[in-house]
C-alpha cells in the first residue's frame, strides 16, 4: 500500500511538472533561455563566422558618405529648441531616435560610444551621433529592445543624465540598470503592457532575433519590439529583426500601425554566408518592407544603417533600395522615410 502511494504521488508530480512546462510560452526554454518566435527562419549551424573573412572585404567597402547624411550640429540644435514645445521624432544615429508625445520623451536604443563592442573593441563609427550625451533633453522614458553592443551602450547607461527616467527592458536585462543607479525598471516579456500615463501605453511585442554579449550568455535574455500606442495612434519601434510569420499575426491583432520604424542595414555577410543580402536576423529593405506590409503600415522609417560598418553591403546601398522598392510592397516612395542624422520632424508631418 505504501509502495502504491509513494508511485502515485510521483506519478501525480510529473504530471504536474509537465503541465507547467505545457504552461510556458513558446519562447521560453527549459533551461532558461529564449527563443525566436514558432515558425521564424533558423541559422545554419554549420556556418562559422570569420573575423579574418570579414576584415578582408570590408577593406573593400567604398566608405563615400553621401552629402546631407549628417546634418549640421548647429541645425540640430536650434531644429531641437524650435519643436521642443510639440511632438517629434529625431534620429540621433543607429537605432537611436529621441521622440516626443504629450509630456513624455522617449529615448531608444541609446548609443553614444564611438565603437559598438566592449570597451575600445568593436566597430568604429563612421558617423557621429547628432548630439552629445549631455545635449539631449530631459528624458521621461528609456527603452532597450536587446542586449548587443551596438543597441546596449553601457558607457551610456553609466553616464545617462537622465536616471530617475523610467525604464523598459527586456527580461533579464534590468540588473545592468540597477546596479547603475536606475531605481524605476520595469522588465517585460512579449505582450507586456505597461500604461505611462492616460494617453501613453507601451506594449513589448516578438522580433525574429537574438541575445549575446559574451561567450557564455548567448539567448540568456531576451528581446523584442516596443509598440508606443499614443492618443489614437501606434508607431512600432522594431527591435532588430528578421522577417517571420509572426508580423502577419502581430498586424492582424495590432494593425494598422501608423508608423513602423525598422532595421534596414546589416544584412550581407557574403561571402562568410553562402547568400548574398540575406541575414537571418537583419532584415534587407526589401524584408522591411514587407514587413511593413504585413503589419500594415501606413508609413515605414528605415534605421540601423549609416552609422556603423556591421556587415558587407555598401554602407549607402539601403536608403536607395529601400525608396527603390517601396512601390511593390505598397507603400508609396514618399512613406518610405528616410532621415538624414539629426533630422528632427514634427509628429504631424509623419503620422496624419
Amino acid at each position: 500500500m505504501i509502495n502504491f502511494l509513494y508511485f502515485l504521488i510521483l506519478v501525480l508530480s510529473l504530471n504536474n511538472l509537465t503541465f507547467a512546462m505545457e504552461k510556458k510560452p513558446y519562447h521560453h526554454l527549459s533551461d532558461g533561455t529564449f527563443r525566436n518566435p514558432e515558425g521564424s527562419p533558423k541559422r545554419d549551424p554549420n556556418i562559422k563566422w570569420s573575423y579574418k573573412i570579414f576584415n578582408k572585404e570590408k577593406k573593400k567597402l567604398d566608405m563615400t558618405i553621401s552629402d546631407g547624411h549628417i546634418l549640421d550640429k548647429d541645425q540640430v540644435l536650434r531644429n531641437l529648441k524650435k519643436y521642443k514645445n510639440g511632438d517629434y521624432i529625431a534620429w540621433i544615429g543607429h537605432a537611436t531616435f529621441i521622440i516626443k508625445l504629450g509630456n513624455t520623451t522617449i529615448i531608444t536604443d541609446p548609443v553614444f560610444s564611438k565603437n559598438a563592442g566592449p570597451l575600445i573593441f568593436g566597430p568604429k563609427r563612421f558617423a557621429e551621433p547628432a548630439l552629445k550625451l549631455n545635449e539631449i533633453p530631459q528624458i521621461d522614458l528609456f527603452l532597450l529592445t536587446h542586449n548587443h553592443y551596438d543597441h546596449q551602450d553601457m558607457m551610456t547607461i553609466r553616464r545617462f543624465p537622465y536616471k530617475n527616467a523610467k525604464v523598459l527592458v527586456p527580461l533579464k536585462l534590468g540588473k545592468y540598470f540597477k546596479t547603475n543607479g536606475y531605481r524605476d525598471i520595469n522588465e517585460m516579456d512579449w505582450y507586456d503592457e505597461i500604461n505611462i500615463n492616460d494617453n501613453l501605453k507601451i506594449t513589448f511585442l516578438p522580433a525574429v532575433h537574438w541575445s549575446k554579449r559574451s561567450l557564455t550568455d548567448t539567448n540568456k535574455t531576451l528581446w523584442g519590439s516596443f509598440l508606443i500606442e499614443y492618443d489614437g495612434k501606434k508607431i512600432l519601434f522594431a527591435c532588430d529583426t528578421g522577417i517571420g510569420n509572426i508580423y502577419k499575426n502581430l498586424g492582424n491583432r495590432y494593425g494598422p500601425i501608423d508608423l513602423t520604424i525598422i532595421n534596414i542595414g546589416a544584412y550581407n555577410f557574403y561571402p562568410i554566408m553562402p547568400y548574398k543580402d540575406k541575414s537571418i536576423y537583419h532584415t534587407n529593405p526589401e524584408e522591411a518592407l514587407k514587413i511593413g506590409q504585413d503589419l500594415r503600415s501606413k508609413k515605414i522609417l528605415g534605421m540601423h544603417w549609416g552609422t556603423f560598418v556591421l556587415s558587407l553591403e555598401p554602407i549607402m546601398e539601403p536608403p536607395v533600395r529601400f525608396k527603390n522598392s517601396a512601390e511593390k510592397y505598397g507603400f508609396n516612395k514618399k512613406d518610405a522615410l528616410i532621415f538624414k542624422i539629426g533630422q528632427i520632424s514634427k509628429m504631424s508631418d509623419i503620422i496624419e
